[in-house]
């Protein structure tokens, strides 16, 4: 996936570098302002959003590395004249990148990196690693929990995995904002970590593994022993987006759908494309 080490590798690779920024968008567009890529003559590091628009960026890219030019900029319609049909238009900087430009590149995209919203994944059994298996590739930084060893171990998803014998103070002390998604192999221990979850009352999402029964029992359970804690918020069961397929990799799709639908709602406000730098997508 795209990284500040792997952008780290790009940009000091051998040959010139190209940036392809959107700094103006009027209209329907794929990406939103601030947008970057990294153009070499044999290379990409990002996406504009693709299709046409990107195609032309990078040959645009590409000729000014060839020229030895340092600047130009677009005009883009996103109309018939280029092959698309988003309707909008977008203007596009493609500069030549000084040793200083490339600094400024890293420095961003380790910035979006360290604030990345926090997804913990409570449980690390056959939904808990099909869960970290889709997160390792988006832009959150997942923490796969777990009081047994043995199952951390059988996950080789490249996320943080944490063996933790208390996982209620995991859930306290994660950051503002996390996600909170529960599937424990223990009822009793499901219960605590969602209540610890919808107490800090700060959480972009707070899921459950289980049924209407479950929630049911939860909501009980939370009025008797939480101080009448709602379990309004609580999203029971989890993944209800019209899929009956209980394999947890389908399992783990949908959720992860639903996570990050409520991850990005959340930030919505603070940027209008979450994670403008171009490094949101997979290689």
């Amino acid at each position: 996936m795209y990284s500040a080490q792997s952008l780290l590798q790009f940009l000091n690779g051998p040959g010139p570098v190209a940036s392809v920024r959107l700094t103006k968008v009027r209209g329907s567009s794929p990406r939103m302002a601030g947008t970057e890529m990294y153009v070499k003559t044999d290379g990409l590091w990002g996406t504009i959003g693709g299709g046409q628009l990107e195609y032309l960026a990078i040959e645009a890219a590409r000729s000014l590395l060839a020229n030895g030019d340092l600047s130009q900029h677009l005009d883009v319609p996103l109309g018939p004249e280029i092959g698309q049909c988003c309707g909008g238009r977008v203007e596009i900087s493609v500069s030549r990148m000084s040793a200083t430009d490339k600094d400024i590149a890293m420095e961003t995209v380790q910035l979006e990196e360290a604030q990345q919203p926090a997804v913990y994944v409570l449980g690390a059994g056959h939904v808990g690693r099909a869960l970290a298996d889709l997160l390792q590739y988006l832009p959150v930084h997942c923490v796969l929990v777990d009081q047994r060893e043995d199952e951390l171990a059988l996950s080789h998803a490249t996320v943080e995995k944490r063996l933790s014998v208390v996982p209620e103070i995991d859930v306290m002390n994660a950051p503002q904002g996390s996600a909170f998604i529960v599937l424990t192999h223990d009822h009793g221990l499901d219960f605590l970590l969602a209540s610890a979850a919808l107490e800090r009352g700060d959480a972009a999402y707070v899921g459950m593994i289980g049924s209407a029964t479950k929630r049911a029992k939860l909501a009980s359970w939370a009025r008797k022993h939480c101080d009448g804690l709602s379990v309004a918020p609580l999203i029971c069961p989890i993944g209800v987006g019209g899929s009956r397929d209980k394999r947890p990799a389908v399992i783990a799709a949908v959720v992860v759908a639903e996570v990050i639908t409520a991850l990005t709602s959340e930030t919505a406000a603070k940027s209008p494309d979450w994670g403008a730098v171009s490094h949101i997508a997979a290689q």
